[in-house]
């Protein structure tokens, strides 16, 4: 017996690109200064753009703007998702702005 599975599953992806799919930021050029200017840490520790992100991880966004902290739920596996399921990637543990 054959059984054939099309399921799309993604495990992780880069940092940058979490953070523009997810809405956190913009866009992704802005997502990867960030990183290159040192605002964003992965579990604790500096991420640099190309760094993976997997659900259970932890994002701390140190912008001019304010502090946000939140915890990876999920990976987009697409591209672009709308807004709605955008919020369901993540889940905020603190939030401070200015």
């Amino acid at each position: 017996m054959r059984l054939a599975f099309n399921l799309v599953y993604k495990l992780n992806t880069r940092i940058d690109k979490f953070l523009q799919t997810s809405r956190l930021i913009k866009q992704r050029r802005y997502a990867k200064e960030a990183c290159e200017r040192g605002y964003v840490f992965l579990n604790g520790k500096a991420a640099k753009p190309s760094q993976e992100v997997k659900p259970g991880d932890r994002i701390r966004l140190e912008l001019p703007s304010g502090t946000t902290e939140i915890e990876v739920l999920a990976v987009p596996e697409t591209k672009s998702i709308s807004a709605e399921k955008a919020v369901r990637l993540y889940r905020i543990i603190s939030k401070l702005g200015i």
